[in-house]
């Protein structure tokens, strides 16, 4: 009697041993089978293979799930890392620049992510450029006078960060009347409303990351969003001995 109830001890025992070995399997055939999160990995940061997830620009978020925007948006952070710039440069234009333009953007609505266009345009070089754009918002003469700006006989207002932002904040404003959309407001600050909108009515497409366009403009979203990383996480992107930069609490009037 003892013995039988040993033996059915035992083979109790052994059938909740291959029950356990048989959970245990299915947890690692699962873990295993389960793709994994991570796609790149350097000394300094991780990219994350879904990164437009944690991304956006002006809170208007990115297509998740999209390898070509993932790829995009990748490819603009290892632009903009300490690696590629070798440089804190941009750093210290936002520490010098960023107190007197987030004011002037919310004064006129404008979101604050707006205020690395500048760092984006003309964040590592100065001067004119071969199309004659000049100053932080990269305004060309026409556009400049348009709103407001002095150019010419010696005075170019392009120049004045206060004056230029806020003559870029009223651009800004209207292309967005026109777009009624942040991310395209950007876009057409790059390429021009009248390209843009052709973009728009011949793909008959209106979310700019679904859209093909002209390869400066179609990254130039992805370099914004990329420039906003490094600023306000630089150690993450390898940057050192840099503040994370907050924004200005004033609200100054600006005519």
């Amino acid at each position: 009697m003892i013995k039988k109830h040993l033996l059915t001890c035992s083979v109790m025992l052994v059938l909740v041993l291959i029950s356990k070995l048989n959970i245990f399997s299915t947890t690692i055939a699962e873990t295993v089978a389960k793709p994994t999160e991570l796609s790149h990995r350097n000394s300094n940061f991780i990219f994350i293979k879904s990164a437009s997830a944690a991304f956006n620009f002006a809170d208007e978020a990115l297509p998740v799930n999209d390898a070509r925007v993932n790829r995009k948006l990748n490819k603009s952070l290892r632009q903009h890392d300490f690696k590629a710039v070798q440089s804190n440069i941009l750093h210290r234009k936002a520490e010098k620049l960023f107190p007197i333009i987030e004011p002037i953007l919310k004064f006129y609505g404008i979101p604050d992510d707006f205020k690395y266009i500048p760092l984006v345009e003309s964040g590592l070089k100065e001067g004119v450029s071969p199309k004659g754009a000049n100053g932080l918002w990269q305004f060309m003469p026409g556009t400049a006078r348009t709103y407001g700006l002095k150019v010419g006989h010696g005075v170019d207002e392009r120049l004045n960060v206060r004056k230029s932002t806020i003559a870029a904040c009223k651009y800004i404003k209207e292309l967005y009347g026109e777009f009624n959309s942040w991310t395209l407001a950007a876009a057409a600050y790059n390429n021009g409303s009248i390209k843009l909108e052709r973009a728009i009515n011949k793909q008959n497409e209106d979310n700019y990351f679904r859209m093909s366009l002209n390869r400066e403009t179609g990254s130039y979203i992805y370099k914004l969003i990329a420039m906003k990383a490094v600023i306000e996480q630089p150690a993450k992107y390898g940057y050192k001995n840099n503040s994370v930069i907050t924004p200005a609490p004033q609200l100054l009037a600006f005519n």
